[in-house]
């Protein structure tokens, strides 16, 4: 199964109550194994977990801490891109050299990097005097 259709699958488990937004995400580690996570909404915060959140919660949960490439997935007009909180997230895990595959249902693909979605991305270098 391919990264991007993954995140398909995935998508389907979203609980969007709210928005109706569904989005999906997987990650593929270093290691190969593949994480999947997707949006979930709630009362309090219907804005909700970000589908990236998630599939970085449970590879590190498995005890994985790097990523390989990812792949965000939703039905919009155009690749729905991780929210900047994600963002930090992914660059936190992954090289800036990672690929990132944004896609929709309708098959419209945009392929991006971790570094190019977050330039300038916080990271341990900026506390190299601590």
């Amino acid at each position: 199964m391919s990264l991007i259709d993954a995140a398909r699958e995935v998508r389907e488990n979203a609980h969007a109550p709210y928005s109706n937004f569904k989005v999906g995400a997987a990650i593929r580690a270093a290691s190969g194994a593949v994480f999947q996570g997707c949006n979930v909404e709630n009362v309090a915060y219907p804005e909700g977990t970000c589908a990236e959140a998630g599939a970085i919660a449970a590879m590190v949960a498995a005890g994985e801490r790097e990523i390989a490439e990812v792949a965000v997935i939703a039905d919009s007009p155009k690749p729905v891109s991780p929210c900047g909180g994600c963002r930090q997230k992914l660059a936190e895990f992954g090289a800036r050299d990672v690929p990132v595959t944004l896609a929709t249902l309708d098959g419209t693909v945009l392929k991006t990097t971790v570094g190019d979605l977050l330039p300038g991305a916080f990271d341990q270098a900026y506390m190299s005097k601590v």
